[in-house]
């Protein structure tokens, strides 16, 4: 992991407590395991962001900031991962979620247009609410789960074969 590079782009703990928007936060903004490269923090958080990607509205930063903190989270990691859904992705994520939605509800995906006035809003959006919204949850939690469990083997594999280079075993 570069983290020289990692620890050159991250903002110092103490410089975020002089923020006005994070003085919510208070001392917890500086807890060391927020900005610490922990296998524990950095892959939870991996997972956590997975699963706020599928949030279908555009509150990711501030639901992955205040998940981070409550969690204590490595939050470079979460909000590096939330990125991965943005306006190019957003589309084809979604409407894998509306597919994946209306799979598990059984019922058959619609040929949806979207048209730009209330009245499609009242009228149209009606059949494909309830996929749209399951899948977005369904796609969350199983994304989440292997994003968190793939890191997580990901690391442990690369620290016991670094290890097992350091330290050849002798027969």
């Amino acid at each position: 992991m570069p983290r020289r590079l990692l620890k050159k782009l991250c903002p110092a703990p103490s410089a975020l407590q002089q923020r006005w928007f994070l003085r919510l936060f208070g001392d917890r903004i500086a807890d060391p395991r927020l900005w610490a490269l922990h296998r524990r923090a950095v892959t939870c958080a991996f997972g956590a962001g997975l699963a706020i990607c599928f949030i279908p509205l555009p509150v990711h930063m501030i639901v992955a900031g205040v998940i981070a903190v409550a969690w204590r989270l490595n939050i470079p990691a979460i909000y590096g991962t939330i990125l991965l859904v943005n306006p190019l992705t957003a589309v084809p994520v979604y409407y894998l979620a509306y597919r994946v939605g209306a799979a598990l509800l059984r019922v058959n995906p619609q040929n949806v247009v979207l048209h730009h006035s209330w009245d499609w809003i009242h009228s149209g959006i009606g059949p494909v609410w309830k996929p749209f919204l399951l899948g977005c949850l369904a796609c969350a939690a199983l994304t989440g789960l292997l994003g968190w469990l793939g890191l997580e083997l990901l690391w442990r594999w690369r620290v016991t074969n670094r290890y097992r280079t350091r330290h050849p075993i002798s027969a």
